[in-house]
């Protein structure tokens, strides 16, 4: 089987060009005896099965870093190369196109983003490009798969110059003689797209947009939400009452089975937020509270994303995260948490440091809500007002921002060294991109949470037929009824956090809590044991010793912020 190698700068596009290439079934994993991960899939090419490998986007082949020395590996692996270029950074693409073409190997060079050349004034020769570095130059525009076919059929027929391949020497003077040469740039006033990028950056600004976009984003994850659970997900559960309640008077000779499959009847029938059984609260909880908001809360992720406004948010935080003992690339692992904590831990891979890892792993698993978690908590305590929602992620912001400025003080040991963020325009999203994006994580959700939340159902109520559940809350009673201002019931949500911080959210719903406590119910939550898949991913890339030392820093850091939490709105509410 053939093996095609996929590589260019970051950001360029290399990632939409592999999806379009292989579908959205991948394989990603660590490239072997590093951390350096990598995403391979399978496509047809010349009328057989070859192997696509979506190499770590690279600036040049110095090997300089990890990701170089991995991507240097994979081209003595290819039998063909695929360079992606952002065509509207020609020049600055065009190092690592000389070098991979002095290799050699079989290559065509792709000139994607095309369209936004027309739109910023610049003018490519894509044929004088092409005779200048000797291989097929194809104009391509990746998230509507324009010119992609072409590209495939150029690869076909690239040949093979490892034989007769021999460095060139003075680089910078080979790019711009081809530069002058097949570029114009022409008359361009700025659009009102591109001011907006601009005045997204700036410090002023970008606040500015941050707070409206985040604001934006509350209110209509909140709307989605609530629609679909006031129009859909409730009246399909009152359809499912009467069955149900059938089967627990079925049932009443077995009260064991009743109670694990209904639960407890509340006044005389069936109580979807309180009964705690499998087909009732089990159900319940993950489809009709849950996944409405998951669906609100991942469009506007997507749209975020798509947009391009994401990385911008990012180039716009990078003073506050060298504060942090964090350079400000550390940033998008953080973003990437606000989907699901675990490709958020996952990206620390690309932090230089273990220092830098260790710091940033244990501020995604304390201060950065993963997207259910996020989703939750707007629609459960949005009931009680929209300030609530601000005032939990305002606490979960500050004790985030304070653990980080002592943990950059206290571990000195390790270095950062800088990162570049490269941005990539903001643009109109691809609906068929936006929706598959969409579906699959809407999906995962419930392949995910599902099964959880059945089995902490059932453990829960195991634990009540056993009698362990009410030694478990005597035992942890006098952090979370004293400190935390909770009722003892709570443990049970604190405790299936460790499975699903979304679910444990949901959980406090049959409580009966009063604002304060869901507040501060809300922020021990997000703060404590990340959920068990998360835990397992920093066990993973940390070791046990360093994931030991950060749980007991999530410990301390959650202990001291609900108890905050709960004194201070003691005294205001």
């Amino acid at each position: 089987m053939k093996r095609i190698v996929l590589i260019g700068n970051p950001n360029v596009g290399k990632s939409v060009v592999f999806t379009r290439l292989t579908g959205v079934h991948v394989v990603a994993s660590n490239y072997p005896g590093t951390t350096v991960e990598y995403a391979q899939g399978e496509m047809l090419f010349a009328g057989e099965r070859a192997r696509l490998i979506d190499a770590p986007g690279v600036y040049s082949l110095d090997a300089s870093s990890r990701a170089d020395e991995v991507a240097l590996r994979m081209l003595d692996e290819a039998d063909l190369v695929i360079n992606v270029v952002d065509a509207t950074n020609l020049e600055r693409n065009l190092g690592l196109t000389l070098e991979l073409l002095d290799r050699g190997l079989p290559t065509v060079v792709v000139l994607n983003m095309w369209d936004e050349t027309a739109h910023r004034g610049i003018e490519i020769d894509a044929d004088k490009l092409a005779a200048h570095l000797g291989c097929a130059v194809i104009p391509t525009v990746a998230v509507t798969g324009e010119g992609i076919k072409h590209a495939i059929d150029a690869l076909e027929r690239a040949p093979d110059r490892r034989e007769r391949s021999r460095p060139q020497g003075d680089m910078w003077h080979r790019i711009g003689d081809i530069v002058g040469d097949v570029q114009r740039l022409a008359p361009h006033h700025h659009t009102l797209r591109q001011r907006l990028e601009d005045v997204a950056v700036n410090p002023v600004g970008g606040l500015a947009i941050a707070a409206v976009v985040l604001a934006a984003s509350f209110a209509a994850i909140r709307a989605i939400g609530e629609g679909l659970i006031g129009y859909v997900f409730d009246p399909l559960f009152e359809l499912l009452r009467g069955p149900l309640e059938g089967l627990a008077g079925a049932l009443a000779g077995h009260p064991f089975l009743r109670d694990v499959l209904i639960g407890r009847l509340v006044d005389g029938g069936i109580d979807y937020g309180q009964s705690f059984g499998l087909l009732t609260t089990g159900l319940y909880i993950p489809i009709a509270a849950v996944l409405p908001y998951i669906v609100g809360f991942y469009l506007v992720l997507g749209l975020l994303e798509d947009t391009g406004y994401l990385p911008r948010l990012a180039v716009l935080l990078d003073r506050m995260m060298h504060h942090m003992g964090l350079h400000g690339y550390a940033i998008v692992p953080h973003l990437l948490g606000l989907g699901c904590n675990v490709p958020g831990i996952m990206a620390t891979r690309t932090l230089e440091s273990k220092r830098e890892r260790f710091i940033a792993i244990t501020l995604i698993s304390i201060g950065v809500p993963c997207a259910s978690l996020q989703a939750m908590i707007i629609g459960l305590v949005g009931q009680r007002g929209l300030g609530y929602v601000f005032l939990v992620y305002g606490i979960i912001l500050v004790s985030w921002l304070v653990t980080g400025l002592i943990l950059a003080r206290v571990i000195r040991k390790g270095f950062s060294p800088e990162h570049i963020i490269e941005m990539p325009p903001i643009r109109r999203p691809n609906l068929s991109v936006f929706l598959k994006k969409f579906w699959m994580r809407a999906v995962y959700f419930l392949k995910e949470a599902l099964p959880i939340v059945l089995g902490g159902v059932l453990v829960v109520n195991l634990l009540y037929a056993v009698g362990l559940f009410n030694w478990i809350a005597a035992a942890a009673s006098p952090v979370v009824v004293k400190l935390w201002g909770l009722p003892r019931d709570a443990v049970v949500s604190v405790a299936m956090g460790f499975l699903r911080k979304d679910v444990a959210v949901g959980m406090l719903v049959p409580l009966a809590l009063t604002t304060k406590q869901l507040v501060v119910g809300c922020v021990v939550l997000a703060m404590t044991f990340p959920c068990i898949a998360t835990f397992i991913m920093i066990a993973k890339e940390l070791g046990l010793r360093l994931l030991a030392l950060s749980t007991i820093v999530m410990l301390i850091a959650a202990v001291i912020a609900g108890t905050l939490a709960n004194l201070g709105l003691s005294i205001f509410m």
